[in-house]
């Protein structure tokens, strides 16, 4: 049975003032690249101009550039790689 993005707790309710770290690690993105890019965007939205958010995405999909830089090219950010993470998760840095 597939769950509804609409029923998964959403990475963030309010705007943040500052710089911050959108957590995609969860388990329940482990299986659904979709739902990561759709938070990713949400993150973004949610941070106040000149700002940056750290998007934390789940080792399971691999380095970012293969589903998630396409998707913030079309969204008109300035974003750059960091680093992959211990656990084997991928930080990147996307201006607002």
């Amino acid at each position: 049975m597939s769950v509804s993005h609409d029923d998964v707790e959403p990475v963030t309710d309010r705007v943040h003032e500052r710089s911050w770290s959108a957590n995609l690690e969860r388990e329940q993105y482990a299986a659904d690249p979709e739902l990561v890019v759709a938070h990713a965007r949400d993150a973004i939205e949610h941070t106040a101009a000149g700002h940056h958010v750290n998007l934390v995405t789940h080792a399971a999909h691999g380095h970012p550039e293969t589903y998630l830089f396409d998707a913030l090219d079309e969204h008109g950010v300035d974003y750059e790689y960091v680093q992959q993470c211990g656990c084997g998760g991928h930080v990147t840095r996307v201006h607002v």
